[in-house]
């Protein structure tokens, strides 16, 4: 458990030291986010003020209707769609990076856009997988929750490096799939273990962000709460931004290592070769 942790925190060093080079790759989360939060809206909005949904304030005729599945598949589809696109131009900034040049963000953008029919097909499948395995859950509360989240367990592995693949060798949806099991098989087995080490340190930094608002409920002044909270939910966002840019970082970095058998740069072989088991 300490060696992961402590791998952990070296593979945060390493993926923050390509971030603190490359500082401008902050705006392709950032960018994520905010058209996230449209495409929310634009499903929404429109949806609330119309009243599509409330069929005589029954949920199980809300289930049941049709136009909430078509609905749901299409926010889910255009959800999918700007999380990949994002992911890709971050991933494509990356390569280059670890290539040895200077990504611009214009960079990731005009890799991205030249993939466009692949992320719309990587897309349409995630989206798909994703809104049957919501079916599944929504079916039974605990073993709904049990199954989907094994499959989504496996489907995460098997997917892990299909957004570089898809960057990086312009592959479509399935062959990309194909690629990424087959990297994780030829390189360390079948047995891949995702080390959590980053995310573990990124709960500590997002437990600590939330002092300013315990102090300001502590003090139990209106506006104290208010600027604590206020405080706690600009760190949150900031480190939100910052997680979702190490994270893909870090992607585009195991990609490289995986899949070309070279250490890119700012990181360590040991510790890349770390978040892999060995197939025994």
């Amino acid at each position: 458990m300490f060696e992961k942790i402590a791998n952990g925190w070296e593979l945060m060093k390493s993926s923050a030291q390509v971030l603190r080079e490359n500082t401008n790759l902050l705006l392709f989360p950032v960018l994520s986010g905010i058209a996230c939060l449209f495409v929310s809206a634009s499903f929404a909005l429109p949806l609330f003020f119309s009243g599509a949904f409330a069929i005589n304030g029954n949920a199980n005729q809300v289930a049941h209707n049709p136009l909430a599945y078509v609905v749901g598949f299409a926010f889910y589809f255009c959800s999918y769609f700007v999380i990949i696109f994002f992911n890709s131009a971050l991933v494509a900034c990356a390569v280059i990076r670890f290539n040895g040049g200077t990504p611009t963000v214009s960079d990731g953008f005009q890799a991205a856009v030249a993939r466009l029919p692949q992320i719309a097909a990587w897309s349409l499948v995630s989206a798909t997988v994703g809104f049957l395995l919501k079916i599944i859950e929504s079916r039974s509360e605990r073993v709904g929750e049990i199954v989907s989240g094994l499959l989504g367990l496996a489907w995460g592995v098997a997917t892990f490096f299909v957004v570089p693949v898809i960057v990086v060798e312009k592959a479509g949806p399935f062959e990309a799939m194909k690629r990424s099991m087959s990297i994780l098989r030829r390189a360390w087995g079948e047995a891949f273990v995702g080390n959590q080490g980053i995310g573990f340190f990124i709960f500590l930094l997002a437990v600590l962000a939330c002092i300013p608002a315990g102090l300001g409920f502590l003090m139990g002044s209106g506006i104290a709460i208010a600027i604590g909270i206020a405080i706690t939910a600009i760190l949150e966002i900031g480190l939100a931004i910052v997680s979702a840019a190490l994270h893909t970082i870090l992607l585009g970095a195991l990609y490289v290592y995986a899949a070309e058998g070279r250490v890119p740069h700012a990181f360590e072989g040991s510790v890349l070769r770390s978040s892999f088991a060995a197939r025994k």
